[in-house]
Formats: C-alpha cells, structure tokens, sequence
C-alpha cells in the first residue's frame, strides 16, 4: 500500500502512462489484475482544451478505479486549464508529462525538453498543481543527457511545488531506449525529497522488480513495456507466481485478449478498433509458435468474424 497525499493506493505496482498504449480498453483489462494506479496515455494539453473529441475519449474514466491522467505541454496557463478539465471530467490524479523522448513531442519544448529548462518546468510544476485540488505528479527521466543529471534537482523543485509523487525513468533522454535502466541513480532522486518516488524502466519479471527496488530505494515501481502483451505482469509480481503456472492460463489467457478486443472495438468503433488492437495482439502472440505466420494473417483482417476466428485458433 502507498499513500499519494489524500489517496490510498492498494499496491505500488503502477500501469505508466504510454502513447497508443494505455488507452481506456488497455487500462480496463489491466485493472483486473489489480496495480495500484493505470495511467492513461499521454494527452496534449492544447487538445484537451479545444475540446477534441478525439483527445476527450482519451480522458474516460476508468470504472470504479481510481482515474489517474497524464497531461503535456510548455505553457503553464494552457496546462493548468488542461488539468481543470480533468478534474471536472472526475479525474482523481494528474501527471505531468517531462519524460517523453519522442522527437515530435521534445521539438515542440514539452515532455524530456522541459528538463532543459528548469525556471519553465518549475512555472510548470507550480501553475499546474496549484491550480486543481487533486494530487498531482510528475514523471521525468534522469536527465537531458550524460552532462545534465538534474533529475534530483528537478524533484526537490517539484516537491516545493506542491507535487505529491515522482516517477523517474533510469534512462536520459538522449539515450530514448537505448542501453540498461539506471536503477541506482534513482536512489538520488529518492534521497533529495520526502515524496514517494517511483523507479521506471526495464522492470520485466521478479527479479527485476527486486534488483530496481534495491538499487533504487524507490517506494514503488512503474511497468511501461514490462506489460507489452502481457497485462497479468501486475499479478505476477504480486504474487511471485507466473501467470502460465496458473490452471488453464491458455484459457484464461484467450479470455483475456478476446475482451480485450471487444471493448477496443466498443471504444474506436469497427475500423478503428480493428487496426488499434493489432498492435496488442502482436505482443499477446509473441513468442508462441507460428506466431509470425499469425501476425501476417491478422495485419491483412479488416473482418471482425475472421479476426476472432484467428485468435481462437492461435491462442
């Protein structure tokens, strides 16, 4: 359990917010294997204040679970207003988003950019969490690159702000995804602030939750690609057992995805719905026999009938 200012959070087993990932279907199949928070994908905060139906989607609240929504953007009034918006949509916690390394985002001076330039990411930080009466946190990575570690720096900042968590990604910016997660440095962070900070990246298994935990002194742990087809990972940990040792896990599993494409297509709509849930059905497939014969199949099904043929044949 872990207390984020006024909300308990049953595990510090967290779903990060990720782009084209973590959308409303995603996040109410995870759900049912119980991490303590599911972010939603990362949302333009100029979006959301012109009301875009699409990015409106984006902010539906996960039922009967705490709704945690990650905002981004460079300008604070525009943030804040963003974050007002989901407060008044029934959003429980705001994230601020200065982690993205995506070169369209960080061009535009918004997600790792703002690590740049910390009196920006500092008006940021204060505008936004004063302006709604929810928790807010931030999400960041160590730094710009090798020469600009300010990671620690940016945490103290964030918690005169009034930000109620941290959640670093062991990795810079200049890095994206390249190279191991910096597990260890994390623990500078957790030592510059009396927050909850949060330990992200390269956490796949067990042991990996262990070693992060340990190097970090991190109070919990935040799964981004560590859930990449395999939604249950949140159970796994918790309970130290793999979801295949489970009685009919095949079963389950097939369950699982089946649902999973039913509410993508109960959210986008058939088209949209279809060509959304491909990428999840690639990573639920990899691995597994034939499963490269199986993702050429599914990559050329526009059929919803034919679809689920193929996924109750393969799984």
């Amino acid at each position: 359990m872990m207390k984020i200012d006024n909300l308990n959070i049953m595990s510090n087993f967290l779903l990060a917010p990720m782009s084209g990932v973590t959308d409303y279907p995603y996040r109410e199949i995870v759900k049912r294997f119980k991490p303590g928070l599911v972010f939603s994908e990362m949302i333009a905060s100029r979006a959301l204040i012109s009301q875009n139906l699409k990015t409106m989607k984006m902010i539906k609240k996960t039922d009967n679970y705490i709704s945690a929504i990650q905002i981004a953007g460079c300008e604070p009034d525009v943030m804040s207003d963003a974050a007002k918006i989901c407060e008044d949509s029934g959003a429980d916690l705001i994230d601020i988003n200065m982690g993205c390394p995506v070169k369209k985002v960080v061009n535009g001076y918004a997600g790792s950019a703002l690590m740049k330039n910390e009196l920006l990411a500092t008006k940021i930080l204060e505008s936004v969490s004063s302006s709604v009466r929810i928790p807010v946190t931030l999400k960041m990575r160590k730094g710009w690159d090798d020469n600009n570690l300010n990671a620690p720096r940016i945490a103290k900042i964030a918690e005169e702000s009034g930000i109620k968590m941290i959640t670093v990604h062991g990795r810079t910016r200049c890095q994206m995804y390249r190279g191991k997660s910096d597990w260890k440095f994390i623990k500078n962070v957790k030592n510059s602030v009396n927050i909850p900070v949060l330990v992200n990246g390269d956490i796949n298994n067990d042991n990996d939750l262990d070693l992060a935990i340990n190097q970090s002194n991190a109070d919990g742990v935040m799964i981004g690609r560590g859930s990449y087809g395999k939604p249950w990972i949140f159970e796994e940990l918790r309970s130290k057992q793999k979801f295949d040792e489970k009685k009919n896990s095949s079963k389950l599993k097939k369950e699982i995805i089946l649902n999973h494409f039913e509410l993508s297509l109960q959210h986008y709509g058939l088209d949209v719905g279809i060509k959304s849930f491909r990428k999840h059905l690639g990573w639920y497939s990899k691995s597994i026999k034939n499963s490269n014969e199986f993702r050429s199949k599914i990559n050329q099904c526009t059929d919803k009938t034919k679809l689920k043929c193929f996924i109750n044949d393969f799984f």
